[in-house]
């Protein structure tokens, strides 16, 4: 990630924070934030890095008029993999935990911090009934409707992180998780959102899948 790319997700970082109306000091903000980039450069990531982060944050600035509150949205991606390890179940729950912490230490509102929590917890089962909640778990997938050659890096990369996996389990899991996001209808429940990227998506799914059943056989 380059410097550019860094100070421009700290602006945005620092942003969100005031709107969503914290009240810390810029030492504060600033260590928070360098605990968020360290946390997303561990050596064992390969997709849930900050890039990542940016990715969804720049898909949210095409939709941010159907978010409520942009501002805890844009926390709410910001911390949602801020705990990954690939060997754990829990990493939702904790990166919630994680939130409230840091967002009640930089002094935003616990109404707002329960809600940014929501947020991060709805992206573990990628469903949420509607609104905010909604459009988070929609832009955490917008990677399923990426053109084909960064879907296909999405799918590498996503296996490089589960190296500890042996290949037949992986394929079985990956299979299941592919197939059960094809299972909805839609994917996406954001409608614009869903008009852009779900034929693209479920393309890409569609291929995946025969391409795990292939390697099975």
């Amino acid at each position: 990630m380059t410097e550019n790319t860094t100070e421009r997700l700290r602006s945005r970082f620092e942003a969100a924070l005031a709107t969503a109306g914290a009240s810390s000091p810029t030492e504060a903000t600033e260590r928070v934030f360098a605990e968020l980039l360290e946390r997303h450069a561990e050596a064992h990531r390969r997709y849930h890095t900050m890039e990542h982060v940016g990715a969804c944050l720049g898909w949210l600035d095409w939709y941010a008029a159907h978010a409520q509150r942009p501002a805890e949205v844009s926390l709410a991606l910001f911390f949602h993999d801020a705990i990954y390890d690939p060997k754990a179940a829990d990493n939702e729950a904790r990166s919630a935990a994680l939130a409230r912490e840091k967002l009640a230490e930089l002094g935003v509102e616990a109404e707002s911090i329960e809600r940014i929590a929501a947020h991060i917890l709805a992206t573990k089962a990628h469903g949420a009934a509607e609104g905010d909640t909604q459009l988070v778990v929609d832009l955490d997938l917008t990677i399923l409707g990426a053109r084909r050659a960064v879907y296909d890096d999405f799918e590498r990369r996503i296996r490089e992180e589960y190296a500890h996996v042996p290949e037949a389990l992986f394929r079985d899991g990956r299979r299941a998780v592919l197939e059960a996001f094809l299972s909805r209808a839609p994917i996406y429940r954001t409608p614009p959102l869903a008009e852009e990227l779900e034929k693209r998506a479920r393309a890409n799914l569609e291929r995946r899948v025969r391409e795990l059943a292939t390697l099975v056989s």
